[in-house]
């Protein structure tokens, strides 16, 4: 992979990086800004589940977070790009899609497989 190429994906993954972080601080500051009250149980049913399903997908973004870290230090080691399982390069395609991926499509593809199999 050209150092052209790298830098595009380091700004790409960086970018991520940032918009994640940026909502994850939203979120904090928005479940410590409300002090609302809710006497109605409903009310305050519908807002523990809103506020449980946002925590989820902190939580989903958190591990991105820590994938996007591990694909900038693959960058940084010049191992970004290459399957972990077979060694091969991954497509540019498969890159820009999923920038965190350690598996070429085909590994991928008979990873999912053998996960079903298994009823994973």
């Amino acid at each position: 992979m050209t150092e052209e190429k790298k830098e595009e994906f380091r700004k790409l993954l960086n970018e991520r990086m940032e918009a994640l972080l940026e909502e994850a601080n939203k979120t904090v500051s928005g479940m410590t800004d409300q002090r609302e009250n809710y006497p109605d149980p409903t009310d305050r049913a519908s807002m523990e589940s809103e506020r449980n399903f946002t925590l989820r997908i902190r939580d989903r973004e958190r591990k991105l977070i820590g994938k996007i870290k591990e694909a900038l230090e693959r960058l940084d080691t010049n191992t970004f790009g290459i399957c972990e399982s077979c060694g091969e390069d991954i497509s540019e395609e498969r890159l820009k899609a999923r920038p965190v991926t350690t598996l070429c499509i085909e590994c991928k593809k008979k990873q999912e497989n053998e996960e079903r199999l298994r009823g994973v």
